[in-house]
């Protein structure tokens, strides 16, 4: 019987996998990204304030909270406007793989910052991360961009990637500094509402509300909300080591879920990629 907190960790898994295709569909027509981005965390911020207040928690303002809570903010912001600008222009299975590997840029960090020991099996991970990488790198095959261009939106997600590694390492510092969690989530949505609508005005040069776009953000900023509390239930009641890890695999529905609404091929290629990324991430969590 499968345990509790393995469930919420599915549960994270299948709306992070369903919100990458979310975004895969946004970004492929020309629609503001950055009032996207504000739209999910103006529902988000919402949703968090009254999940708060429904669970009687408190938010604890204090320097550590607001320091960490701010930049860890404005990374996450940054690493999904530059996940949402690469899905442009190439598939979802790609991005989305790439991002979920920030788990190699978190295990680098941790050893350069943190002094955490690195270990062979971390080795082989790494190295395992990067061949999902390498076999999913095929200019031509993926969406509408070839060559040089392709190269560009895939350095965009290779760079969405390492903002989120950043995240992780700076929000596990500051709760190892006393900072509150609920208070880190709630700063995190409101980054999103600041950094999206200041993209839109200064990236973009636009801010319009449309009645599709409005859509596009409820369900993402669902999905986000979900996401991440689903995550943090599954913490609660099991083991970061056991969860983490299921929740990082969200590549892989979105994978198929978008070759099942015709977004892309499944090819021999994108399996073996995706089997060597559930691979990294499992030897890249051990301890």
């Amino acid at each position: 019987m499968i345990s509790t907190s393995v469930l919420y960790a599915l549960l994270s898994l299948t709306c992070a996998g369903v919100n990458d295709v979310v975004f895969k569909r946004y970004a492929g027509k020309d629609r503001s990204r950055g009032g996207y981005v504000f739209g999910i965390g103006l529902i988000w911020l919402i949703l968090q304030l009254a999940y708060a207040a429904i669970r009687g928690i408190e938010f604890t303002l204090s320097d550590i909270s607001l320091v960490y809570g701010f930049a860890a903010g404005v990374l996450l912001t940054g690493s999904n406007i530059l996940l949402l600008e690469s899905l442009s222009h190439i598939d979802a299975s790609l991005g989305s793989t790439v991002y979920r590997l920030n788990t190699i840029g978190v295990v680098a960090l941790s050893v350069l910052f943190l002094q955490e020991s690195l270990g062979w099996v971390k080795v082989l991970g790494v190295v395992a991360g990067i061949g999902a990488v390498i076999l999913l790198y095929r200019p031509g095959g993926h969406g509408k961009a070839t060559g040089r261009r392709f190269a560009l939106f895939f350095a965009l997600a290779v760079a969405a990637s390492l903002l989120r590694a950043v995240y992780g390492v700076v929000s596990k510092a500051g709760l190892n500094q006393g900072a509150s969690l609920q208070t880190l989530l709630a700063l995190s949505a409101l980054c999103w509402v600041i950094g999206g609508f200041v993209y839109s005005l200064v990236r973009e040069n636009r801010f319009r509300v449309t009645g599709k776009k409005a859509a596009y953000a409820s369900l993402s900023g669902v999905l986000v909300f979900l996401i991440v509390n689903f995550l943090l239930l599954a913490i609660e009641k099991g083991q970061a080591s056991v969860v983490i890890p299921i929740a990082n695999m969200s590549f892989a529905v979105a994978l198929l879920l978008a070759v099942a609404l015709g977004m892309e091929r499944l090819t021999l290629h994108k399996i073996a990629a995706v089997s060597m990324a559930v691979g990294s991430i499992l030897l890249l969590s051990l301890v």
